[in-house]
């Protein structure tokens, strides 16, 4: 009697709150089951979405040349697949370069290739391009545009081979020429449902004991200060760490900052929820219950209030103060982790926030993993793991894919990642 309720309960959370479930780490094509179909080749010239590249609904605007000597040098990663060949002709390894978005979906590609034809293999012929060899503003000089041919260099295959690339989810693919088939994807800046969710691996929270520590050294089973309320508002607890939803010390990703009068600097991805006031604050004050909600961190604006902790549980003033958001910026960081508390709040870097992300409501999203609390209570774990996303939320993710539309998703998280 117990597993039909679970699965029906399951099913009515991926129903209304799938989305909260994608983790922050890479997107992983859980895949959705599709109907054997005939794919239809390109035409020569023909592009795939019918709209211009660098429009929102193909690859998105250009971003800015990224060089071996800028900051955003780190967001790009060579592609070692030995299934793809890699032209190189100025024998740099620049071809190699790209961004994880442009590299997941070309080793995509590759396997569908060989598949397609035994003994034939991807070829690369132009990737990240650093010597100013194309257009003014080309994607290729973000690293998120390849050119592409088939190892035997047939070209009875590259309006197959152009459909294919469609399927295997680049954001936009171009017939260019009879030589090669031009592939570009969106930045992975703009791809929020990718990122999903988290905190940067150096944010730090507070330990039962009185100290801090680092959340990429956090592990299941300690308990944090977090926030006993709904809103964010409630007074400040020790909450056990039940699981990460997503635990990736790996990837180089960019997160919000926000940075307030009282000196504290929370860093989260754009999809992960904060509280925020709902309307004019006043530095220092003890919000009232219904004061505070949740906004994505991309949302965030200077003059909203967040809340910030002071000393410790139980303390006087323990419900927090309400800090004015001075500045908010956007930087890089290496691993992202979304740590899962029984209340559902955490304090990281001395700011309260949410636990999830990618939909709006704080409430909707704690009432949808009811399920995974239950099974802490009944069995003492939620099936530890490593790194990675939590299987409670490939679970939902899996459920949502087949019941919603984009619609549900963050704003800047339509990206198509599982086509």
């Amino acid at each position: 009697m117990l597993l039909p309720t679970l699965v029906t309960y399951l099913a009515g959370c991926a129903f209304l709150l799938s989305p909260v479930s994608e983790g922050c780490g890479p997107g992983r094509g859980y895949g959705k089951r599709r109907s054997p179909r005939k794919l239809a080749p390109l035409a020569y010239k023909q592009f795939s979405p019918n709209v211009a590249e660098k429009t929102l609904g193909a690859s998105g605007r250009y971003e800015g040349k990224i060089t071996r000597n800028s900051e955003r040098f780190k967001e790009l990663t060579p592609n070692y697949n030995p299934d793809i060949i890699f032209k190189d002709e100025e024998n740099t390894g620049a071809d190699r370069m790209m961004t994880q978005r442009c590299k997941d979906k070309l080793n995509s590609l590759a396997i569908s290739v060989m598949n397609l034809w035994p003994g034939v293999r991807l070829r690369v012929t132009e990737g990240w391009d650093e010597d100013g060899h194309h257009s003014e503003e080309s994607l290729h000089y973000e690293g998120r545009a390849v050119d592409i041919t088939t190892s035997d260099r047939d070209r009875n295959k590259y309006a197959m081979l152009a459909r294919l690339a469609v399927e295997a989810g680049f954001d936009w693919v171009y017939y260019e020429s009879k030589a090669h088939i031009h592939c570009s994807v969106k930045s992975d800046h703009s791809v929020a449902a990718k990122s999903g969710g988290c905190f940067p691996g150096e944010a730090l929270v507070t330990l039962e004991s009185g100290g801090q520590k680092s959340i990429s050294d956090l592990r299941s089973g300690e308990r944090v200060l977090a926030s006993a309320g709904g809103d964010g508002s409630g007074e400040l607890v020790y909450s056990e760490v039940l699981a990460f939803l997503d635990r990736d010390p790996v990837t180089w990703k960019l997160f919000y900052t926000l940075q307030t009068e009282a000196g504290a600097r929370l860093s989260l991805t754009a999809a992960h929820l904060v509280f925020v006031s709902e309307g004019n604050c006043s530095e220092g004050a003890v919000p009232s219950r219904g004061a505070l909600r949740t906004v994505y961190a991309s949302d965030a604006q200077p003059g909203q209030c967040v809340l910030v902790s002071e000393g410790k549980a139980g303390q006087k003033h323990s419900e927090g103060r309400l800090s004015r958001i001075t500045q908010v910026r956007v930087r890089g960081s290496r691993g992202a982790f979304a740590p899962l508390t029984r209340q559902g709040t955490v304090v990281v870097d001395g700011v309260v926030a949410s636990c999830y992300a990618v939909v709006q409501q704080h409430s909707l999203a704690h009432w949808a993993f009811l399920p995974l609390r239950l099974i802490h209570s009944w069995t003492g774990s939620t099936g530890s793991h490593s790194d990675g996303i939590h299987w409670y939320s490939q679970l939902l993710h899996w459920l949502g894919r087949m019941l919603l539309d984009s619609g549900h998703f963050h704003p800047l998280g339509v990206a198509q990642d599982d086509r």
